[in-house]
């Protein structure tokens, strides 16, 4: 039935004005808005729906990706721009996971949503 759809991801948010900045001006991803809602064209033709809800609550695991040639670096531009990172268990002071897996470091949007960069 949907071999042949083109799906798509999406997310909710509180603040649709705060995500459009934040996704368009901090990350630097081209946003277009239509109906209320965001689209986030991300690299790779990889779509993404952002959308308004009233009793949003953040979801508290990765919905977001960014695979970076350099985590170090990366997290080094964000803090640049303002974006802070979590600091979990097992983190070093930049809040980048190097001891499992692919360097990682994971943060915000202004909905509270937990976005990452990691290293490929």
């Amino acid at each position: 039935m949907f071999a042949n759809t083109k799906a798509f991801s999406g997310f909710s948010v509180d603040d649709v004005p705060a995500a459009k900045k934040f996704y368009g001006d901090t990350l630097g991803l081209r946003v277009s808005e239509a109906n209320g809602m965001l689209t986030l064209h991300i690299a790779g033709d990889r779509d993404t729906l952002v959308y308004p809800k009233p009793n949003h609550t953040p979801a508290e695991f990765t919905i977001l990706n960014f695979p970076v040639p350099d985590v170090e670096s990366a997290v080094d531009g964000l803090v640049a721009l303002g974006v802070r990172f979590e600091r979990y268990p097992g983190t070093d002071e930049k809040g980048i996971m190097r001891a499992v897996g692919p360097p990682i470091a994971w943060f915000r949007d202004p909905a509270g949503n937990i976005l990452s960069v990691i290293e490929v």
